[in-house]
């Protein structure tokens, strides 16, 4: 028997939009910052809807400049469903390029790394699907909010 290979299959992209950080200072593994999540919205093909207002980026931000990103939040699809995401991941690249992000400029995405695993639950059976699927995704960090392109790995 051999070990099956996973497949990505596009899902969908949330557009997701922050509040102004809220820095929490030196923590035991580096510099700690909340970024609340007050909307956006989730579209397509697979989940169309809203980001609610509500949840946060728990990051830490490391001495290289990369950081964790830590995520809970919630959407609301456009049929009445409430899904809960919870996405942890990584971005990272040169000092230049982070200091570009923080700066709030919008940078080419190719080149920093942005890259989360996301775990999604709901009770509503219409969308039972995602409770026993896992999703990868890739995203682009803007000024005031952040796009990910999530994929089921299959």
């Amino acid at each position: 028997m051999q070990i099956p290979v996973p497949v990505l299959t596009y899902s969908f992209t949330l557009r997701v939009d922050l509040a102004a950080p809220i820095e929490m200072g030196a923590g035991r593994a580096g510099q700690r910052r909340i970024i609340p999540i007050v909307g956006g919205a989730a579209l397509g093909p697979d989940i169309v809807g809203k980001v609610l207002n509500l949840g946060a980026d728990w990051q830490t931000v490391f001495a290289d400049g990369a950081a964790h990103l830590d995520t809970r939040y919630a959407l609301e699809t456009e049929d009445g469903a409430v899904i809960e995401v919870v996405n942890v991941g990584a971005r990272h690249g040169s000092p230049e390029v982070i200091a570009r992000l923080a700066a709030g400029e919008d940078v080419d995405p190719a080149s920093y790394y942005m890259r989360t695993a996301a775990r999604l639950e709901t009770g509503d059976e219409r969308y039972g699907w995602v409770n026993h699927t896992l999703f990868a995704g890739a995203g682009i960090r803007r000024a005031s909010s952040v796009e990910i392109a999530f994929y089921k790995v299959e």
